[in-house]
């Protein structure tokens, strides 16, 4: 059986009196989306910053791809595959949409950031940048500036910048924050035609795109990890039904 592309074992981070994670253990199968579902202050977002290497965990160890990364930072988890958005989205909002995509491509590929030869004057960048934007439902928005497109198509525009960094696996916390219904269906639409293609730990609030998106379902309350499994076995479990999701 191949191993799990994501290990988490034991992880533990504390901020003062407060546990935000407390011995988190669960595994990502490569081509999965894992959601990560909890209450308010349960850990989500704590233990996402963890993963990324944003955050440094007080105990445990991630392993990722075979490779212990628990003391890597971000840029070097980066490096290695690992790319996350953020709940407040983080673009750059005078640049254009195809700028924005086109630096992170040319991140990736080691060049410095030549501020004064825009990145989509150069092919090799802009044609991949834009066959990503095609691919999160921008095409027809490369060129608008990124401060000027709807909230939905910005957190598009993440999802694309990370796309663009070619990781093996996309951490996505709460992509959905602030979505209306139209912007939020557009949002499931994209996820799901990465589904299988991508690797995904998704982490949001909103139970219906993640049972529809999710192929399995990791349950945080309190720090701590009470139940992981297929949605169905996840909907049904008492434990998670009395912490989280509600008896009805």
């Amino acid at each position: 059986m191949a191993r799990p592309l994501l290990e988490v074992r034991g992880l533990v981070k504390s901020f003062g009196a407060l546990r935000a994670t407390d011995a988190v253990d669960f595994e990502v199968e490569e081509g999965e989306t894992h959601a990560v579902i909890g209450p308010n202050g349960a850990g989500k977002t704590t233990l996402i910053g963890q993963l990324s290497g944003d955050l440094r965990p007080d105990a445990g160890r991630i392993v990722f791809a075979g490779e212990d990364v628990t003391a890597l930072r971000a840029p070097a988890r980066s490096h290695k595959g690992l790319a996350r958005s953020f709940q407040i989205t983080s673009i750059y909002r005078d640049f254009s949409a195809l700028d924005n995509v086109a630096l992170a491509v040319q991140a990736h590929a080691g060049h410095s950031f030549r501020f004064w030869r825009p990145a989509r004057a150069e092919r090799e960048l802009r044609d991949p940048a834009r066959a990503i934007l095609e691919d999160v439902g921008l095409g027809k928005r490369a060129d608008v500036i990124a401060a000027n497109l709807a909230h939905g198509e910005q957190r598009q525009l993440e999802v694309a910048i990370a796309l663009a960094t070619r990781p093996r696996l996309l951490l996505l916390d709460e992509p959905m924050a602030g979505m209306g219904i139209e912007e939020s269906q557009r949002m499931i639409a994209l996820l799901a035609s990465l589904k299988g293609a991508q690797t995904i730990i998704l982490v949001e609030h909103d139970m219906d795109a993640v049972f529809q998106l999710a192929d399995r379902i990791s349950v945080l309350v309190y720090g701590k990890v009470i139940a992981t499994g297929r949605p169905e076995e996840v909907r049904a479990n008492p434990d998670v039904r009395s912490a989280y999701l509600g008896e009805d």
